[in-house]
């Protein structure tokens, strides 16, 4: 089979991105003919394009395409330049586009319209932030109804990584063509830990971790005052792991005036796996304070590394540990309750070795090659036109 998967950036941090790339190379080594099409972005917040990209990653070949911006009213939906050709030339049995709002979904579902390729859309919804203007979440709606109204007419199939998501989406969209397919870890990843070495610089002897994108989204400001609110002698240092997304100098501020700054490590982005599984193991616990999560996949990574886990219920997340049976959940912009769920971590020996317990057990259940063989579904029901 021939698979064109399209994305707006390849082989570089991000929930979407590492879904690609993790599902991409699995179908390539086994047997399928498989392609990326992706821009030369690499930030979006700050709109900075690449060069010398590699033209073949983990075994998939990857094509790339300039990226242009086009601009509604503060709004970004990047296009790709000669996709459309690209697609239409290329005879995949299945174009397989990934995330919601994007012109290359748009572009693909144009091309899938005119030569009936079977298209699958991986819609990664994220619903406007709470932190957006009224004007800005009325528009993005509009949006969301114009792709249901559009590209999703087009697709035979809509991927979404959650039930919740799966709601969302059906909210704007043929809800008979919804699959749930969540991501997967790999666990043999987590498994020996002899060749893993901690980032630099060195870590503190016990910490927590944050991992993600420094971005406006991810709760930080949050997470900084409930730092502040734990008691100076049994709080802990927090590393900040993941690259920046235009907001470190507004948050080293906010960590200044909270009188926490010397609390902090900013490790930036560590692409070496190696460092990123020793930093996440020897973590006291990971905290994920979003606005939003489609999935988490640092979520799954926390459960197969027996990692305490601290996160918003929010998006798919109190699916993904079972409504708090696989870690502590607390409500979005919280910040008394953070720092009492912080604090129960190390207070509650007992109730936090339960659910690493009932973490690692069910983990075991969410692999990338269980996410792989149901997408094979997907697509044979896509191909055959019964989606």
């Amino acid at each position: 089979m021939r698979i064109v998967h399209v994305t707006l950036r390849f082989d570089s941090p991000g929930g979407v991105e590492t879904t690609v790339r993790e599902v991409a190379r699995r179908q390539r080594a086994a047997g399928h003919d498989v392609e990326v099409f992706a821009s030369d972005l690499v930030d979006e917040a700050r709109w900075v394009r690449g060069g010398g990209f590699r033209p073949v990653v983990d075994g998939v070949p990857v094509r790339r395409f300039p990226v242009r911006k086009q601009l509604l009213p503060g709004v970004t939906m990047p296009t790709m330049v000669g996709l459309v050709d690209a697609l239409a030339e290329d005879g995949a049995d299945v174009v397989h586009a990934h995330s919601h709002r994007y012109g290359h979904v748009l572009e693909a579902a144009a091309v899938a319209s005119r030569t009936n390729v079977p298209l699958v859309v991986s819609t990664h919804y994220h619903p406007p932030d709470p932190g957006e203007p009224r004007w800005k979440k009325g528009f993005l709606r509009l949006e969301d109804a114009g792709f249901g109204a559009s590209a999703y007419r087009v697709a035979r199939a809509l991927v979404v990584e959650s039930e919740r998501e799966a709601e969302l989406v059906g909210e704007i969209a043929p809800r008979r063509k919804v699959r749930v397919v969540p991501p997967g870890v790999e666990l043999a990843e987590w498994t020996d830990e002899a060749g893993d070495r901690p980032a630099a610089p060195p870590l503190p002897e016990r910490y927590l971790l944050f991992a993600g994108r420094i971005a406006s989204n991810k709760g930080l400001p949050t997470l900084f005052e409930a730092l502040a609110r734990v008691p100076a002698g049994t709080r802990l240092p927090l590393v900040l792991l993941g690259p920046p997304w235009g907001e470190n100098a507004a948050l080293e501020q906010r960590a200044r005036q909270l009188g926490i700054s010397d609390r902090l490590l900013w490790l930036g982005a560590v692409e070496d796996r190696r460092g990123y599984r020793a930093t996440l193991r020897r973590a006291s616990a990971l905290v994920l304070p979003s606005a939003w999560e489609a999935f988490g996949l640092v979520l799954l990574d926390a459960m197969a590394a027996r990692v305490p886990i601290v996160a918003t219920a929010v998006g798919a997340v109190p699916e993904v540990l079972e409504n708090g049976r696989d870690g502590l959940l607390v409500p979005y912009g919280d910040a008394g309750a953070l720092a009492a769920a912080l604090q129960e971590i190390g207070t509650d020996p007992a109730g936090t070795a339960a659910r690493l317990d009932h973490a690692s057990e069910r983990v075991r259940g969410l692999t990338w090659a269980a996410s792989v063989e149901r997408l094979r579904s997907v697509y044979r029901e896509a191909a055959a036109g019964t989606a």
